[in-house]
């Protein structure tokens, strides 16, 4: 959660996953009450979750190419930003939702952020 980011703006954390369900590198699809959303370890092991659908095209992100902190969209090649939800060229010009990501011990947690 950035610093800008108010507690109010995410919902409780859910526990989603271990840590060893997860890639070493890579995304990951979990389904969180019904919202499914990415899980994204960067090479620096650090976690993100982002939704999972491209807001261009309505596939699935955790089916991409991940490089470095973009998330590429595997039908149409859009990048988003895994931090900021950005998208850094066309086809996509919308972000997709950021949520927070905890980890407690070995449990990964998310808080969606609010709708």
């Amino acid at each position: 959660m950035s610093a800008e980011a108010s507690p109010t703006a995410y919902e409780t954390p859910v526990l989603v996953c271990r840590l060893d369900e997860l890639p070493a590198t890579g995304a990951a699809a979990a389904d969180i009450n019904g919202r499914i959303v990415t899980l994204i370890r960067t090479d620096d092991g650090k976690l993100h979750c982002i939704d999972d659908t491209c807001t261009h095209a309505n596939v699935s992100l955790a089916e991409g190419e991940l490089d470095g902190c973009t998330l590429e969209c595997w039908l149409h090649g859009s990048r988003f930003d895994v931090i900021t939800g950005v998208p850094s060229g066309p086809p996509a010009t919308e972000p997709v939702a950021v949520h927070h990501v905890s980890i407690d011990g070995d449990d990964v947690y998310v808080a969606l952020k609010k709708d």
